[in-house]
């Protein structure tokens, strides 16, 4: 197993560096689906330690990421058509409920900093995009969630988001994606948060249901296209 993972010793735990690196490599595909995972291989490859290797595979298996196999141990876990919209339909009711709460709870700041991530995101399309696009739009979201002020729906899209995580990976990285869908997601983007700012919770709802469908359409298209070629 060499998918080429490291990470660079910073302030953050270490702990939350390893889980971003693995994150990585299985969005990115460098974990490949059904790819077995050792804790010796992953030690040598990344310099930590026993515990937090299984610390951190224990996270991503929460997430949907990774699966334990009886004797054989953890392995990524394969993509499957019919868990893409599973999840899209849930992200899409619990989406809508977090730009609502955002509309009727977050304050002036908060509005202006999920701005600021927005425009993150289009500078990151405008881009190679792939993982800085990735990571753009993950913060997007973060903020999105945060702002309602609610924690028991923010850690419910954090599990989603965790599995949606690959899912949107597809949508921005795959050779065959379509340069419109990522402008209809940016106005898309832009008509939400001014909703937003317009404190018309109602509205939000509606836009970012509506996203959350054309993201699962696309990922859908994507994943036919990919089958009709095999």
């Amino acid at each position: 197993m060499d998918p080429g993972i490291t990470i660079k010793k910073q302030a953050a735990p270490l702990r939350q560096q390893v889980l971003k690196a693995l994150r990585r490599a299985i969005v990115s595909g460098r974990l490949a689906p059904k790819q077995r995972l050792t804790e010796r291989a992953l030690i040598e490859m990344l310099g930590v330690s026993r515990t937090v290797i299984r610390e951190a595979l224990r996270q991503i298996e929460a997430e949907g990421l990774i699966e334990i196999i009886p004797n054989k141990g953890p392995v990524v876990r394969a993509l499957s058509p019919a868990e893409a919209k599973d999840l899209y339909r849930i992200r899409a009711v619990l989406e809508g409920l977090a730009a609502r709460l955002f509309a009727e709870n977050a304050s002036a700041s908060m509005v202006d900093n999920l701005d600021t991530a927005l425009e993150a995101v289009v500078l990151a399309y405008g881009g190679d995009g792939g993982e800085e696009a990735l990571e753009a739009k993950t913060r997007f979201y973060d903020l999105l969630y945060e702002g309602g002020e609610s924690e028991t729906l923010a850690s419910m899209l954090g599990t989603v988001q965790a599995r949606v995580w690959r899912w949107r990976a597809v949508g921005l990285t795959h050779p065959k994606r379509a340069a419109s869908r990522l402008r209809e997601s940016v106005k898309n983007l832009r008509l939400m948060t001014a909703a937003i700012r317009a404190k018309d919770g109602a509205a939000a709802e509606k836009i970012a249901r509506a996203e959350v469908s054309k993201a699962a359409e696309e990922v859908m298209r994507l994943i036919a296209a990919e089958h009709a070629s095999n």
